[in-house]
Order: C-alpha cells, then sequence, then structure tokens
C-alpha cells in the first residue's frame, strides 16, 4: 500500500467517524439517557472496522483480537489498571486529606468525564449496562485504532512511527468531550482550550502504551483489558467528600496514566534487554 493511500484510509476513516461522533455528542446525547454512553458512533466504528476488514481481506484476528493470548493479555491489562489506580486513588486521598476534607470512596454508576457528570445510579441494571456500554467502547476504539489504524499504518510506516500516528489521533478523538460545556456556556473558549489540550496528552499517553502492549505481545488484550478496567472503574467507584464528587479526579487520571506508561516501558526495556 502507498504512503499516500495509507494517509487517505486513516484519514477518511478518521475523519468520518469524528464527525458521527460529534453529532451523538452535540445532537443525540446518548451519554445523557439511561444508556450512559454515547455508544451510537461507537457501533458505527464497529461496523465501519468489519467492512474495511472485509475489503482489506482481513479478519477480526489480525487485528489482534486473536484467541492465542487472551488470557494472558486480560491477567496483564487488569494488573496494570488495578495497581496504578490503586496508587492514585491513594494519591488523591492523600491530597484531600491534606486540604482538610475527609474523602471516602462510593460506589455507583457516572458517566467518565472531567467536565459533566451524570449519574445513572448503583442497580444491577445500572451496572450492566455500564459493563456493556464500554465493552463496545473498548472493541470499537482497540479494534480501530490500535488494531486497524497501527496495521494499515505498519505496510508503510515503522511499528513506532505508526504507533505515534493512532496515538495522536486517538487523543484528537478525545477532545470532542469539551464541545457540550462550551455550548452549553460552562466552559470557556480559554478553558475549553486548556481541557481539550489535557484530554489529547492524556488519551495519547493511554494509546501509546496500549500501542506499545500490542507490539509486545501481538494482541490487543493488554490494552484492552486496562481499558475496560480504567473506564469502568472511573465510571464506578468515586472520591467523595463533604463538598462534593471527585473533585480531584484529574490527578487520579493523570498520575494512573503516567504511571501505566512507565510501567510498560520498563517491561518493554526489559524484554529487550
Amino acid at each position: 500500500m502507498e504512503k499516500r493511500r495509507t494517509i487517505s484510509i486513516i484519514s477518511m476513516m478518521f475523519i468520518l467517524l469524528m464527525i458521527i461522533r460529534a453529532m451523538e455528542i452535540v445532537f443525540v446525547k446518548t451519554d445523557q439517557t439511561w444508556v450512559g454512553e454515547n455508544i451510537l458512533h461507537k457501533i458505527c466504528c464497529i461496523l465501519l472496522i468489519g467492512i474495511a476488514l472485509d475489503i482489506l481481506k482481513l479478519h477480526w484476528s489480525d487485528l489482534g483480537f486473536s484467541k492465542k493470548g487472551l488470557l494472558t493479555g486480560l491477567k496483564y491489562g487488569l494488573a496494570l489498571g488495578m495497581s496504578t489506580f490503586f496508587l492514585s486513588y491513594a494519591a488523591e486521598f492523600v491530597v484531600l486529606l491534606v486540604m482538610g476534607k475527609h474523602p471516602s470512596l462510593e460506589f455507583y454508576i457516572a458517566n467518565f468525564s472531567l467536565t459533566q457528570t451524570h449519574t445513572n445510579g448503583s442497580s444491577l441494571l445500572a451496572i450492566i449496562v455500564c459493563m456493556i456500554g464500554n465493552i463496545v467502547n473498548v472493541c470499537a476504539e482497540e479494534g480501530l485504532f490500535r488494531g486497524l489504524f497501527c496495521k494499515i499504518g505498519m505496510q508503510y510506516y515503522s511499528q513506532k512511527a505508526a504507533n505515534m500516528i493512532q496515538a495522536l489521533l486517538f487523543g484528537i478523538w478525545h477532545i470532542t468531550n469539551v464541545i457540550n460545556p462550551v455550548i452549553d456556556g460552562s466552559m470557556n473558549i480559554a478553558m475549553a482550550v486548556f481541557m481539550g489540550t489535557g484530554y489529547i496528552l492524556l488519551s495519547a499517553i493511554l494509546a501509546y502504551e496500549w500501542g506499545i502492549c500490542a507490539a509486545l505481545s501481538g494482541t490487543l488484550w493488554i490494552g484492552a483489558s486496562e481499558h475496560l478496567f480504567n473506564n469502568f472503574i472511573s465510571n464506578s467507584l468515586h472520591t467523595v467528600t463533604e463538598t462534593g464528587a471527585d473533585e480531584l479526579m484529574v490527578i487520579r487520571i493523570t498520575l494512573s496514566n503516567i504511571l501505566s506508561l512507565l510501567f510498560v516501558l520498563i517491561a518493554s526495556r526489559k524484554k529487550h534487554n
């Protein structure tokens, strides 16, 4: 596949899905319904991946969703997620205690956002819906970015370059999270630029890490497992004080993302030594 065609395919797919994503976030607002997740564009994403695989004569297993390495990938992904979030929750608690607050943990389902929160409660149905939404989300995003984009990119670029491209695109993918706060007036343009930059950086860090995991293991299961755990724990386990909930979530998310990347870089270095 020529370089120009490679760039064209990735660009067209990304732009099309970004348009669908933005339309759902602005007009449909599925995350503000009982679903609690903007899931429609993720379903479109999975369908589009399927069409691309058919055209390219590839299978889902070629992207990294293979039976081989499934259990090992799930194990390492969960270990990464649990260890980094344990440390980041602990750091958040320490900061809140130093601020003179009295933090505690509460379990309930809410959408994952650094800017807006919509709570769906803690019923079994809310938990099941959250899990299904997160599974669809992980299949779509891992399949598109760490799977298809890396697979197409590596036909011309190196694995490292393809990984950096998908990480950058994954970061830009999350800038849409500031659209509604700007529209409803709860966030000004300067804050939107700041938060948008933060979303790009934090998302790109994890995307780059999960790309390394895919290269090391030959599958998407480590990244998919950590991705699923990270989203679900952020949706469900909240730090609560007398003045609100998840007031310092940005500390928790930032620290967990950085720690996760560091752990994987250390593991990668050890493997290659």
